[in-house]
């Protein structure tokens, strides 16, 4: 019997407290999700750390609500005191806000839809929120709760573990370059900020998207950007010539390039020695994110200034915490500068999240040697499909050649695989057994219609289809991220959709 079976709407993926997915297992309760119906909301006790707040969060906001003597108000918890400071500045003119900066950081604001919406966004993008782990030590401290659940946590210094795993991945890194955050979306913000900084102080304010990146990555670039001519797009990664004439037009004003190493959600890969050698010619940072393939597939630090990674991909393979890492390169000329700047805008790690990514990271070179396995199957079994129309993977097209560049071993292909269909999207999506929900690079099979999920108001208007597509992605593509099931019972899963 296979080990794959359907899961309900809204059970969390895996099955515990602190999951990090939870299932959507039908394209109607995806649109659901989406458009906030409460048919489909109510059935959603957790989903992914910045998208949905965690039950315990709300559990906790609710007691200091009511214990601070602030009903109808809002509460948002946040990693930290400077966090909530942070939130606090991004909602300025609020009337009535109230920033908690004791042992329970907060922000606190009359209940209003518009406000709770910038709110919401603000902590999304920078993965601000209070870890649900903190949520429920509080609650157990307080009273409110009996008992923290049950799970296996490292037992001795976490930190010197995890960097212990980490080390081979970013040869030559000593401490003073591994910056441990919250999730990957802090790294991304903590690392891009420190390097604006330091280049608006040479009058270098223009930053380059190279290639259709996540979500929230767009968003920062967006977000902190000193103007919105700062804001570079290039969708072509493989358009040298595109880049290099930017280079030769604004070259003294470029402060640098983020791109991620492959891309999120077409996985492709752009000649990245290429990249630093312009960068290191015009004086621009280059800031590279492996985490679609992991940064223990792709040896990319000697190539970055800085690289940033979400450790609850791959590293966090059960799927139950958040996590991230910027990895500073000692070689880089700019090193000296980001160790200074980067660390204080990070948002600190709890210390049972710590405990809990150690105990689990030292699995990661056995974990990804599966998948990596498993998805050339899974990739061939595809590409051999009537039903499907194109199939995005690692060594696609002209990806490979810059890939292999950069991948540890031939095998090093990592776990994601992106593919569109010549079938209706939701006959196919609504009879697929596979675990379907957000999030990528754990031990579970994840399959989810991405641009629904991440990009809802562009799949749904004239207008954004046609933005998709001048950037090559189908409304409909499917994001597929391989998992250590038995790799047999992952392509049954598929074929049997597929007939």
């Amino acid at each position: 019997m296979s080990s794959i079976v359907p899961l309900p709407l809204g059970q969390r993926i895996p099955p515990r407290l602190h999951a990090v997915s939870c299932s959507l297992p039908t394209m109607h309760a995806v649109r659901g999700y989406e458009e906030k119906n409460p048919e489909v909301t109510k059935h959603l006790t957790s989903g992914y750390p910045r998208f949905v707040v965690h039950p315990l969060l709300k559990e906790l906001g609710e007691h200091v609500a009511r214990t601070g003597g602030l009903p109808d108000h809002t509460v948002w918890l946040t990693s930290s005191v400077r966090t909530a400071r942070a939130l606090a500045a991004s909602l300025s003119g609020v009337p009535g806000l109230e920033v908690f900066d004791g042992e329970i950081p907060a922000v606190a604001h009359p209940a209003d839809a518009n406000v709770w919406g910038r709110a919401k966004v603000y902590l999304q993008n920078v993965g601000g929120f209070m870890s649900s782990r903190c949520a429920e030590d509080h609650l157990v401290r307080l009273g409110v709760r009996a008992a923290a659940e049950p799970e296996t946590l490292f037992k001795g210094d976490a930190v010197a573990e995890i960097h212990r795993v980490l080390r081979p991945a970013f040869a030559g890194c000593g401490p003073q370059d591994l910056h441990l955050t919250t999730c990957g979306m802090s790294a991304v913000q903590g690392a891009f900020q420190a390097a604006a900084a330091l280049q608006a102080a040479r009058g270098r304010t223009l930053w380059v998207q190279l290639g259709w990146l996540y979500l929230d990555t767009i968003a920062i670039l967006k977000r902190f950007t000193s103007t919105p001519r700062d804001y570079v797009y290039l969708p072509n990664v493989f358009d040298t010539a595109a880049i290099e004439r930017l280079f030769a037009e604004h070259g003294s004003r470029i402060a640098g390039i983020v791109t991620e190493i492959p891309t999120n959600p077409l996985v492709q890969t752009p000649d990245v020695p290429h990249l630093t050698a312009l960068a290191r010619k015009h004086g621009a940072m280059l800031l590279l994110d492996p985490s679609v393939n992991s940064a223990f597939n792709l040896d990319v630090l000697p190539h970055a200034d800085a690289v940033l990674c979400s450790l609850t991909k791959y590293t966090a393979s059960e799927g139950d915490l958040t996590a991230g890492l910027i990895a500073i390169n000692p070689a880089g000329p700019h090193a000296a500068d980001l160790r200074r700047e980067t660390p204080p805008r990070l948002h600190p790690v709890y210390p049972r999240d710590r405990a809990r990514l150690a105990a689990q990271i030292g699995e990661t070179p056995r974990v990804l040697a599966k998948i990596n396995e498993s998805t050339v199957r899974v990739v061939d079994f595809l590409s051999a499909q009537p039903a499907v129309k194109e199939v995005y993977w690692a060594l696609r097209g002209e990806s490979c050649g810059n890939y292999y560049r950069l991948a540890r071993s031939p095998q090093s292909v990592g776990g994601m695989i992106s593919f569109t269909l010549r079938t209706p999207l939701e006959r196919f999506y609504d009879r697929l057994r596979l675990a379907k929900g957000p999030s990528f690079g754990m031990k579970t099979t994840l399959i989810c219609p991405f641009m629904y999920l991440a990009h809802y108001d562009l799949v749904t208007t004239p207008a954004g289809r046609a933005e998709l597509a001048a950037s090559g992605i189908e409304p409909d593509l499917l994001r597929l991220c391989v998992g250590t099931e038995p790799v047999e019972e992952i392509i049954a899963a598929l074929a049997e959709a597929l007939r």
